[in-house]
């Protein structure tokens, strides 16, 4: 397989990997008793399933994707139709297929439950008519991180640019600038895989050298001042990223999933280790792991992160992108792919996502 061929494969693979870990997620979604979850499921859940009635995806089927997706599904679409992260058209598709039929309670709209940074996100557009830019909220979730692994995609081989769309449309719903960060910081990850770099030690130190030279448009105080300059006051708005230590993160994490000192297991207990919660400081770090412990195998990536219960969803859907970075397309499964809700779409348009 040629170079440009494996580049469009790892950038296809990590598009479909993320839209499969939200589909596996959809039934047990949200059980934080994991009791109850294996009563209802199972001691092994090995693919997609029907949720419960009563549960927050009730009424979709096993293989549906949940609302953040669809929103990811859309930006899929968006970006391969316009060759390009195009805010002016994926915003008027949120408004289209999304905030026009939602009513800003959780039980409402395409995909069943509404997260809150969208039913948010709902308020500041729908109810007080905000133009978008000025829609974010203080977030801490990872749906910004989760659907702009469309634009890490896209912009593998330009990560400066790259950076910069993922930046601008987190920002459409999460402005919490530790979340931001954070968020493009995986994003960016995730196109550094897609380009071929190994995941190993190494990465973050790369990845970092890039924000130095000043590729990647992240700020520090410290890199400021090495520079003979002071950061700009943090609070005031910018196109840059603080935090650029969110890069520095991952290879951490990949020495500790490589070390036999260093025991989870199984490896699904990386729940109970970073935290079963929806923040991104429990989510990231788990994803991380697996897509470390788990390299070249996506399938026990991706069941790990659901079986780990509580945000299962997000946890297989960042893990299955950075997985998916790494095996490809090729590499997943096709029974994920069979199994998955407007699966043959989802393939075609993710062949078609690299720049």
């Amino acid at each position: 397989m040629a170079n440009r061929d494996k580049v469009e494969d790892r950038a296809a693979g990590a598009v479909v990997g993320a839209l499969i870990g939200d589909a596996l997620g959809l039934g047990p979604h949200w059980y934080y008793d994991l009791k109850r979850m294996r009563a209802e499921f199972g001691e092994w859940i090995e693919g997609y399933t029907d949720p419960k009635p009563g549960r927050y995806h009730d009424g979709l089927k096993a293989g549906d994707l949940s609302q953040t997706g669809l929103i990811t599904l859309e930006l899929l679409r968006s970006v391969v139709e316009k060759n390009g992260y195009d805010e002016e058209d994926f915003t008027g598709r949120l408004d289209e297929k999304f905030l026009q039929k939602m009513d800003g309670s959780p039980y409402s709209g395409p995909g069943g439950y509404t997260n809150q940074s969208i039913r948010e996100l709902y308020r500041a557009r729908v109810e007080q008519g905000k133009p978008w830019g000025k829609t974010g909220d203080y977030a801490d979730t990872t749906e910004g991180a989760e659907r702009a692994v469309v634009l890490a995609a896209h912009y593998a081989l330009s990560p400066g640019e790259g950076a910069r769309a993922i930046a601008r449309n987190i920002r459409l719903t999460q402005i919490d600038p530790f979340v931001t960060a954070l968020s493009a910081a995986y994003c960016v990850v995730v196109s550094a895989l897609i380009r071929g770099e190994p995941f190993n030690g190494r990465l973050s130190g790369k990845l970092y050298g890039l924000v130095e030279t000043g590729e990647l448009p992240f700020t520090h105080a410290v890199l400021a001042e090495k520079k003979g300059a002071y950061a700009r006051d943090p609070t005031a708005p910018s196109a840059s990223l603080p935090f650029p230590d969110g890069l520095l993160f991952p290879s951490h994490i990949w020495a500790a999933a490589k070390d036999p000192r260093v025991s989870i297991d199984p490896a699904w207990k990386v729940s109970l280790v970073y935290g079963m919660p929806c923040s991104i400081i429990c989510v990231l770090p788990a994803a991380y792991y697996l897509a470390a412990r788990f390299q070249d195998d996506f399938e026990q990536a991706v069941l790990h992160a659901i079986n780990g219960g509580g945000q299962n969803m997000s946890r297989a859907m960042m893990a299955g992108a950075l997985v998916g970075a790494q095996v490809g397309l090729s590499g997943i499964p096709r029974r994920f792919i069979d199994g998955l809700s407007e699966g043959r779409e989802i393939v075609d348009f993710a062949k078609r996502v690299p720049a």
